[in-house]
């Protein structure tokens, strides 16, 4: 059986409305209601414009008012402590004052997202850090979904990719920290399944990239206990071929597999 599915859409909005709202909260025209209010009406005009084209599998936590790293980093709790983060769930200031600064606490590093133009809010690790579910955001845009009947798949960054995208303030080693970090992961797939989830989307681009053996074996690690969850995984790789990680990719346990035949449809065959 053929699915029809994609790996996101694009969340500007038809004519620029996250932008012009976003801006508009930043410079005080527009209140926090409201912008959460214009986030809500773009992901229905997407969702349901997806959904008439017939896709089978629409995907849920693709839109932010930022970036999917910055996401993560809320979702997961790792707010550094400056921001003054006092636990619970992330606010909207704390996350954008991560994003922009304000005129208390500088912001955290951006750094392009890959080779796109595209860029991400680097996440900040020490070998203490903590993990903790701390942002309700891709559990609420599921039910939104749920309640105009969009079959979700939701999309999180795959824990290696996090990781390594990240950097230690202290010399540590990132991966270090995924045995503290999986756990976590088990939670937020543990309550996606509990909202009636089936398949979830890991996006690893990552294994399109030259990898360490630390990587390669973080990887293995992850997905092995991902796979753990009940819920069928889409591992999702982009940006390039698989190459030397092409046995690698193909020995990890999911349920499908997304490779980029844009930038290197030759892969195709060997993958088959």
């Amino acid at each position: 059986m053929v699915l029809a599915t994609n790996l996101g859409f694009p969340r500007i909005g038809a004519k620029r409305d996250l932008k012009k709202a976003t801006e508009s909260y930043w410079k005080g025209d527009l209140g926090e209601a409201d912008l959460i209010a214009a986030g809500k009406d773009i992901r229905k005009t997407n969702w349901m414009m997806q959904k008439e084209a017939g896709l089978d599998m629409i995907p849920v936590g693709d839109f932010s008012f930022y970036d999917q790293m910055l996401d993560m980093t809320a979702l997961l709790g790792v707010i550094p402590a400056r921001y003054h983060f006092s636990g619970g769930m992330v606010d909207l200031p704390t996350y954008f004052a991560m994003a922009r600064g304000n005129d208390k606490v500088t912001a955290m590093e951006m750094t392009k997202w890959f080779d796109t133009n595209y860029h991400y809010i680097v996440p900040e690790f020490s070998k203490d850090t903590v993990f903790k579910i701390s942002s309700s955001k891709i559990f609420d845009e599921v039910e939104e979904a749920k309640a105009l009947g969009v079959p979700a798949r939701p999309v999180l960054v795959g824990p290696v990719t996090y990781l390594t995208l990240g950097k230690t303030k202290d010399g540590s080693n990132a991966l270090d920290l995924l045995p503290k970090l999986l756990p976590v992961y088990g939670e937020i797939l543990s309550k996606l399944k509990s909202q009636g989830i089936e398949w979830v989307q890991i996006d690893e681009p990552v294994l399109a990239t030259d990898l360490s053996d630390v990587q390669k074996e973080s990887l293995k690690m992850s997905c092995a206990a991902l796979s753990r969850s009940g819920l069928k995984i889409c591992l999702t790789t982009y940006f390039d071929g698989l190459r030397d990680n092409e046995s690698l990719a193909l020995s990890l346990p999911f349920d499908a597999l997304h490779i980029d035949l844009k930038r290197a449809p030759h892969q195709l065959d060997t993958v088959l």
